[in-house]
C-alpha cells in the first residue's frame, strides 16, 4: 500500500495511525512525502511544482516497490492518485476526502466567500500555507470541533509549504475517470469543510465506485477521532475485492 498525502501535509499524517494499522494486518505499507514536503528535497522549488510532478514522485516510489501498490490518496493527494491511475496500473485505489473528479472550482468559490480575508491573503502571498497558518485555522479547516487541542497544535506545527500551482490545478486540472481501470473506493466525511459529501458522491458516480461518507468526521480522516473506522472500512473493502 502506498499512501499519498494532501496539501501542506507529509508522510507524517499517515505514519500517525494508518501505517501501523495496515502493517498489523499484513500489508506492506508505505507513505511518501511529495517533493518539498516533510523530509523530502525540493522545498526551494515546491511553490510551482505541478500535479504532474507529484504524479512522477508517486510513480518513482511505486516503481521501487516489489509490486504495484494499492494507492490511497487524501485531498490533493487524491487528485494525484486519480491522475496517476490515468497512466499507470494499480490493484486498486482509495480516495479519502479527495479533490473531486469535477474539480474544486465551485467549492473554492464557496470557501472564498466564507473566509474572504484569509483567501485574499493566500492569493496575494501565493502561499497555500496561509490557510493553515494557526492552530485555530487548522482546526476549522481540517478537524472536528471536539478534536483534542494538543493534537491540533502538534499537527499545525507539522503543516508545511504547498505548491500554489497545484493548489490552482485542483480547480482546473480535472481527472479523466474513463481512463481508469482499477477499482476505486471513495470515502468522505460528513462535516468536511473542504470537500462536501455531495462532491464525494459525485466522484463515486464518476468512477462507478463504492462510496462511504462517515458521520461526525472532518477532512483529516486519517487523524480524526474515529480513524479506526475509516481504516477498517478500507481493509474490509480490500478483502471483499480479494486485494
Amino acid at each position: 500500500m502506498l499512501f499519498v498525502h494532501g496539501s501542506c501535509h507529509g508522510a507524517w499524517c499517515w505514519a500517525e495511525n494508518f501505517l501501523d494499522y495496515f502493517a498489523a494486518y499484513g500489508y506492506d505499507s508505505y507513505a511518501l512525502s511529495l517533493r518539498g514536503h516533510g523530509q523530502s528535497d525540493g522545498r526551494d522549488v515546491v511553490q510551482w511544482a505541478s500535479v504532474k510532478d507529484y504524479v512522477a514522485d508517486v510513480a518513482r516510489v511505486a516503481g521501487e516497490l516489489a509490486r504495484p501498490p494499492v494507492l490511497i490518496g487524501h485531498s490533493l493527494g487524491g487528485l494525484v492518485v486519480q491522475k496517476y491511475l490515468e497512466k499507470y496500473t494499480a490493484p486498486a485505489a482509495v480516495l479519502v476526502a479527495s479533490s473531486p473528479a469535477s474539480g474544486m472550482f465551485m467549492r473554492g468559490l464557496a470557501l472564498f466567500c466564507r473566509r474572504p480575508l484569509l483567501f485574499t491573503k493566500t492569493f496575494l502571498r501565493l502561499d497555500v500555507q496561509t490557510v493553515y497558518g494557526t492552530p485555530d485555522l487548522v482546526k476549522d479547516m481540517l478537524f472536528s470541533a471536539g478534536m483534542e487541542k494538543s493534537k491540533v497544535e502538534r499537527y499545525a506545527e507539522l503543516c508545511g509549504k504547498e505548491s500554489f500551482r497545484a493548489f490552482l490545478e485542483m480547480m482546473f486540472y480535472l481527472p479523466k475517470p474513463e481512463k481508469v481501470k482499477a477499482p476505486v473506493l471513495v470515502l468522505g466525511a460528513a462535516n468536511d469543510a473542504i470537500v462536501r459529501p455531495r462532491a464525494i458522491e459525485s466522484t463515486g458516480r464518476a468512477y462507478r465506485a463504492t462510496v462511504k461518507v462517515f458521520p461526525g468526521m472532518a477532512h483529516d480522516m486519517m487523524l480524526e477521532d474515529g480513524w479506526e473506522d475509516v481504516a477498517a472500512y478500507i481493509r474490509q473493502w480490500l478483502k471483499a475485492n480479494n486485494i
